[in-house]
């Protein structure tokens, strides 16, 4: 017999950030480790723009892809990991990978989105330091 998911206590207990927005990019959704990485409480970010992270300077470009995602009903990205700067409560720069799917009304109209979204800024760093330390080494070898 299958088991009854309690669909709120799995995204609450859930590792990774996960949040809904609506069809005009207002946060329904935010849970305790959205809370934890981007530090703005659910009460600081419910109804909110997605602006609340997303770095200013990257705002015109998301804004453009989010309105022709609703209007169309299509996003160009589907289960592709999506790897962007954020920015958290403090203004910190963050590195984050994401994924991103479309959700419906009953009708089939689409009614906002939702990000699963991981904190990469460590391992963003770490490989940028590779890259550089390797782009050294090479000069010095004469690659």
């Amino acid at each position: 017999m299958p088991t009854t998911i309690d669909f709120e206590q799995l995204v609450n207990a859930i590792g990774d950030a996960v949040v809904i927005s609506d069809a005009h990019g207002a946060i329904t959704l935010w849970n305790p480790a959205a809370e934890r990485m981007f530090g703005f409480t659910q009460a600081e970010a419910l109804g909110q723009s997605l602006d609340l992270i997303i770095p200013e300077r990257l705002r015109g470009r998301h804004w453009d892809g989010y309105n022709k995602t609703m209007a169309t009903g299509e996003t160009r990205y589907g289960h592709d990991l999506l790897k962007v700067p954020a920015v958290d409560k403090s203004g910190r720069s963050m590195s984050i990978a994401f994924t991103v799917a479309l959700l419906h009304s009953p009708q089939g109209d689409v009614t906002g989105i939702v990000a699963v979204i991981r904190d990469e800024t460590s391992r963003f760093s770490e490989d940028r330091a590779l890259r550089k330390r390797v782009a050294e080494l090479e000069a010095k070898v004469g690659v």
